[in-house]
This record gives C-alpha cells, sequence and structure tokens, in this order.
C-alpha cells in the first residue's frame, strides 16, 4: 500500500468537496509518511492553512490534563481513589473519586446539559467565567448526576474541568502554568498552549480561527446567532482549552514513547479502558473503552490503540496512537464541513490507511443517492409528524419542494432543522449536513432506528 499518495489523494478529496479546512500527518516510526495543509485560517479566506498552523485541539486537550493529573498524583498530591470531595466539600456529588473523573464514570454531569449558567453571566455581568466558578455551578444548579459512581459510562467535561482545578488548587500554580511547565517545555512543543483567545485574545501568529457554516456562509463562531455563545465557556480549563500544532503533537507522541514526561507504570494505567461496579468495560461502545484521556481500543493485527476526539463549533480533532506498532495519526480541522458524509469519508479513510486497511473513496451525499427513484410514495408520508416524549430526535414535519423532499426536525439540543432528504436506499434517506438515517414506514418515520414518530 503507498501510503503517501493515497492519504494525499483522500485530503484533496475531501478538500474539494468542502469538506476539509484543517492539517494531517501521519508517521510510522517517528518518521513522516504523509503531511498537508489545504484552506484557510480565517472565514474570509485570504490565510492559507500552512503545516505549522495553530489549531484549537478541544477535547483532545483531556490527555494533558490526564497527564497532569498523573504528575500531581506521583507529587503526592492526591490520590487517584481520593474522593473529590475531600477537596471540595461544597459539590453535592459525594463518593465520585479522581479515577471516576478521569473515566467519565463518576456520573458527574456535563455543563452543557445547563449552558445558560455560564452565558448569563456572560452576557449580564460583562465576563467571562473562570474554571473556579465550576464549584458553584455544581452548587447553585444542584444537577442530578448520571448515576452512581462507577455505574454509568458518561461523557462529562465538568468532571475534567474538576481535575484541572484540583492540580491547580492542590500545586499552588495556575493549570495553564502547570501545564507549560511540566509538559509543553519538558517536551520540546514551542508552539503549544493552554489559553483562551476569545477572552484574552490570541498570543501566537498563526491561528486557525474556529469557523462554522450558517445560512450558507462561513462565519467565526463569536460572529455567529448560533455558536457565538462558545466565548461564555472560554474561561475554563481541563475539558479544552489546548492550541497547538502538527509537528508539536507529533513529539509528544514520541515524548510518551522515550518515556520522558510520563513513566511506562503511569502510561498502561492512561492506556487501560476502566471498568464499571458490574464489570463490563467503561466506555463509548462495545468495541472501545476510556482509560484517563484516552479512548482505548484493541487491533487484531497491530495491537493496543489509544485516540481522541475532539470537537466545538467550527473545530474538529483527532489524534490517534497505535502504541504497539508505533505509528500515530493527526487530524486538526477549523471549519464546519459543507458535507459530512465527505467529511467522515476523509477522517475513516486516514484511519484506515493508518490501520493497513484500504479506504473507501470520498463522496458527499449527493454521489451516493439513489439516481432517479421511485418518488410514488413520497406525497402520502408528507405532513405532520408527532413528538414522542422520550425520543432524542423528532421529526417534525415532512413536505415537498420543489419536486424533492424536504423535512423539518427537532435535535437533541432542542434546536430546529431544516434540511432536504436524499434518498439513499428503500424508503432511506439522509441529509447534507449530519448522519441521521431517516427511514420511513407504515409506523411511521424513524432517525437511526429509533421509536417510529407517527404521522398525524
Amino acid at each position: 500500500m503507498e501510503k503517501k499518495s493515497i492519504i494525499e489523494n483522500l485530503a484533496h478529496a475531501a478538500y474539494e468537496r468542502g469538506s476539509l479546512n484543517g492539517a494531517w500527518l501521519y508517521a510510522e516510526g517517528g518518521e513522516i509518511v504523509s503531511k498537508g495543509a489545504l484552506g484557510f485560517r480565517d472565514p474570509e479566506n485570504t490565510q492559507p492553512i500552512t503545516e505549522d498552523t495553530v489549531f484549537q485541539l478541544a477535547s483532545v486537550t483531556k490527555q494533558f490534563t490526564a497527564a497532569a493529573v498523573m504528575l500531581a498524583v506521583r507529587q503526592g498530591l492526591f490520590g487517584l481513589d481520593d474522593e473529590i470531595t475531600a477537596y471540595f466539600p461544597e459539590i453535592p456529588y459525594p463518593g465520585v473519586t479522581i479515577r471516576h473523573l478521569l473515566s467519565h464514570t463518576g456520573g458527574v454531569p456535563d455543563y452543557f446539559d445547563d449552558e445558560d449558567w455560564f452565558v448569563k453571566i456572560w452576557k449580564e455581568e460583562h465576563r467571562v467565567p473562570g474554571n473556579d466558578e465550576i464549584l458553584r455551578f455544581l452548587r447553585e444548579t444542584k444537577a442530578k448526576p448520571y448515576g452512581a459512581p462507577g455505574e454509568v459510562f458518561s461523557y462529562s467535561n465538568t468532571g475534567y474541568n474538576l481535575l484541572a482545578l484540583l492540580v491547580e488548587r492542590r500545586s499552588g500554580v495556575p493549570f495553564e502554568d502547570f501545564l507549560q511547565k511540566k509538559i509543553f517545555e519538558p517536551a520540546g512543543m514551542s508552539n503549544t498552549r493552554c489559553c483562551h483567545v476569545r477572552r484574552d485574545g490570541v498570543p501566537f501568529g498563526k491561528y486557525a480561527r474556529a469557523t462554522v457554516l450558517e445560512d450558507g456562509k462561513f462565519v467565526a463562531d463569536i460572529e455567529s446567532k448560533d455558536y457565538g455563545d462558545v466565548t461564555a465557556f472560554d474561561g475554563l480549563n481541563g475539558d479544552d482549552y489546548v492550541y497547538s500544532t502538527l509537528f508539536d503533537m507529533l513529539k509528544w507522541d514520541r515524548v510518551l514513547r522515550e518515556e520522558k514526561v510520563l513513566t511506562p507504570e503511569e502510561q498502561k494505567l492512561m492506556y487501560t479502558a476502566a471498568k464499571l461496579n458490574n464489570g463490563k468495560i467503561a466506555g463509548f461502545d462495545e468495541d472501545s473503552g476510556y482509560g484517563f484521556g484516552w479512548c482505548v481500543e484493541h487491533d487484531e493485527k497491530l495491537g493496543l490503540v489509544v485516540s481522541h476526539s475532539g470537537g466545538m463549533p467550527g473545530v474538529a480533532t483527532w489524534f490517534g496512537r497505535w502504541i504497539d506498532a508505533d505509528r500515530v495519526l493527526i487530524i486538526l480541522d477549523s471549519r464546519d464541513p459543507m458535507d459530512y458524509r465527505a467529511f467522515e469519508g476523509y477522517w475513516d479513510g486516514l484511519q484506515a490507511v493508518a490501520a493497513d486497511r484500504e479506504p473507501e473513496p470520498v463522496r458527499t451525499i449527493e454521489e451516493i443517492a439513489v439516481q432517479n427513484p421511485d418518488k410514488s410514495k413520497w406525497e402520502s408520508w408528507c405532513g405532520k409528524y408527532e413528538h414522542p416524549e422520550d425520543a432524542d430526535y423528532i421529526i417534525d414535519e415532512v413536505w415537498m419542494q420543489g419536486g424533492e423532499l424536504w423535512a423539518k426536525a427537532i435535535d437533541d439540543d432542542g434546536d430546529e432543522l431544516t434540511y432536504q432528504l436524499y434518498p439513499i436506499g428503500e424508503n432511506e434517506f439522509g441529509r447534507k449536513l449530519g448522519m441521521v438515517k431517516i427511514a420511513f414506514s407504515e409506523d411511521g418515520v424513524t432517525v437511526n432506528g429509533g421509536q417510529p414518530c407517527k404521522k398525524l
């Protein structure tokens, strides 16, 4: 397999389809096989992305927070099995340990479930709440836990905010400085920082601004009517807000392998999937578990694989390491894709190549849609649909427009979406800016095989 040319062909195919705006790097044994950058780091398309452009990592940040926790444990500042209420007695979540927070098994609710709390402070008090106010947030909202400690795997950004705050309080060093002195500088990551560009301004030159697609146009996230509130969260630490480059992330991979920052024992703990109280592996699905800041998988041929993705409005990142095979793949993107299937085709394709598998072609939904479909039933599907109480994603209405089928939906965040339905199978449809699969039947309409919404 000629990996260099295959990767570059995938990247250019995605870029031509409006579904790549960023940079990538793939290396084996520390040697770069393919790297590149396509697109622009500003919404106006005046500043090209280069291989040394700085990107927001989003949740890829969590591995650095987990590493900071391991270093603090090494210093004796606290233990993995200490309860978080021993240090923050005011929060209403007894029994949750540091280990639980690292593996998202503590049941601590995610602040995105009650994001208006932060937005209100930002808008009414004209300031961005700092990470220390996460304690006030938990105390005031009294949000119910997702489950008892160790009973459920439930991804929680708040848990990582608490971890960052704990490291800061116990070390007496601002969390941003702790990462800088204990991790980034020893690793030689000179273009990496934990910082808050929306709150404080941009501390580096070649920064890729998070850019969202809104009403058919690209705008900076902070200027978006739908996502401009993102500034309200830009004072938090631990779950996000590390910025880096392709080459610094490659350095991080090598430093971990060379055991310059974390010991083999510490890394083994981080790369071991947590178990719930019932003995089941904690993770997003049956094929992968979650350790400390890393998703953990085992490839039959290549061995241990650890990775993490990141996403915010206009930001998409992925960092994967094949530990036994000594491979690393870095994907950094700073703009919403114009077609999600092409975007995922690019991501899946790069990961397939890294794992020695032939990738599928990068294609848009128009390219996979059924040509000249049978439309005889389409009119019968038009109309209003019921809203089941326990449905996460609701199809509210379906209609014909210009000879095509359209739908209005309400997603799991309560946002209304209007989009064209593209036929991708018998009675099955997809949309351009998402990966949902919508199917019509005698029972009504289902989304991703969920509960049917019956026609009214």
